[in-house]
């Protein structure tokens, strides 16, 4: 009891001691008044829009693996149970496309390509062939014979001619016009292969005006000795004398060395050497495929039906291919007629000529420099023709040539 009298006893002066330290002149207890400053806020929560959003996967080998696996699982389950119908499908597949492959092709064929036709025009002469392929050899003729020798000039190679003088050397300016033949029957040669020998010329059609060369005093080739060659296995060899080696080339003693150049006096260079010096070889004219459709020589003429003589070679292709110039050259004719349609002739010197028929369209122009491999016309079938093809001829000293002799 006495606890609790105490207790209420004390109450207010624990309440003092309580709020003790504090101003309570800054509170408001008029209840009244702050009870109408209060107003009703009612609860506004913000609206926020969601957009569908597309759920990520986690891409790893695993799940990948899982996805292959259960695409073939479906793929064999789907074969196990239509064998039949997969198999006869695949088959139906396989002869459809072959049938159309054949198809094409045997169409290409028949559009592209040569045929035999009927001859429209009976009254033509068909010997009037000939005789307008002959006009085309032109300009530039050569005469110059298969191993070199100028025709027209009374020294010739003699390997049994017997020299006793040395060889002696002047030089030459090459000038403008000038011509391989031209220069060698200047001084006093017989065949090219000395110049080109002495002067080591890749190309004769390369000479230019300005450039040096060396002119022996007597018609021969440079010979570079080679390990374990002899004077005799030299003489023996080219089938000149012992006497007349030593004597050309001023020799005092009978032991040579590797490198050493002799002149050998009264030999050409081989066949071979000789036409890739004197640009001889040919590219074809035709790079795309195509179908040898007639060869050079006698033949049947396709048109006529008689046998004439096919002036050069036929190469089948399609219409527009490209015809490129077979070796560089001047064009000196480019025009159309009746029996070649459009065509284009090139000179290319040292008595050369080619001639390109039966164009769709010519693109090389008169008096145009072509390098080989130049563009000049397009395949087609323009004059006396079958069908789209390139005509191929090759003129050598006016004389018509085998084109498969000089074609690479």
């Amino acid at each position: 009891m006495e606890i609790i009298s105490f207790v209420q006893g004390n109450r207010k002066s624990r309440r003092a001691r309580l709020f003790s330290g504090f101003d309570f002149s800054k509170f408001d207890f008029n209840r009244e008044k702050r009870y109408q400053t209060l107003t009703y806020q009612p609860f506004a929560p913000s609206l926020k829009t969601f957009a569908p959003q597309k759920v990520k996967k986690s891409v790893n080998v695993k799940s990948i693996c899982k996805i292959i696996g259960s695409t073939l699982t479906d793929f064999f389950e789907f074969l196990k149970n239509n064998v039949k119908t997969v198999f006869i499908s695949f088959v139906a597949a396989v002869l459809t496309v072959t049938v159309l492959f054949f198809a094409f092709k045997f169409f290409e064929y028949k559009i592209n390509f040569t045929n035999p036709l009927e001859l429209q025009n009976e009254s033509f002469d068909i010997e009037n062939l000939n005789k307008l392929m002959k006009n085309f050899a032109l300009e530039g003729v050569l005469n110059v014979d298969e191993s070199g020798n100028l025709l027209d000039s009374e020294n010739s190679l003699d390997i049994a001619k017997h020299f006793t003088e040395p060889v002696s050397f002047k030089n030459y300016t090459v000038r403008s016009g000038d011509t391989i033949s031209g220069i060698a029957k200047k001084f006093g040669l017989g065949n090219i292969s000395t110049l080109i020998s002495v002067n080591d010329i890749g190309n004769v059609r390369q000479l230019a005006a300005g450039q040096k060369l060396k002119i022996p005093s007597i018609d021969g080739v440079i010979y570079s000795v080679k390990s374990g060659d002899s004077l005799n296995s030299i003489v023996s060899k080219y089938g000149i004398s012992l006497e007349t080696l030593v004597d050309v080339n001023e020799l005092s003693s009978e032991v040579l060395q590797k490198g050493q150049q002799l002149f050998i006096p009264g030999v050409g260079l081989d066949k071979q050497t000789l036409q890739n010096a004197m640009g001889d070889m040919f590219k074809m004219p035709i790079s795309a495929k195509f179908r040898w459709s007639s060869p050079y020589g006698s033949r049947i003429d396709p048109i006529a039906g008689v046998k004439s003589f096919h002036t050069g070679v036929d190469m089948a292709c399609p219409t527009g291919t490209p015809i490129y110039a077979s070796m560089s050259g001047k064009v000196i004719t480019a025009g159309i007629n009746r029996v070649y349609g459009n065509y284009v002739i090139i000179d290319h010197g040292n008595g050369y000529q080619t001639l390109y028929a039966h164009m769709s369209k010519i693109i090389a122009t008169k008096g145009q420099w072509v390098s080989q491999g130049t563009r000049i016309g397009l395949v087609g079938s323009t004059g006396y023709s079958t069908g789209p093809h390139l005509h191929f001829t090759v003129y050598k000293n006016g004389k018509l040539v085998n084109p498969m002799s000089v074609l690479k």
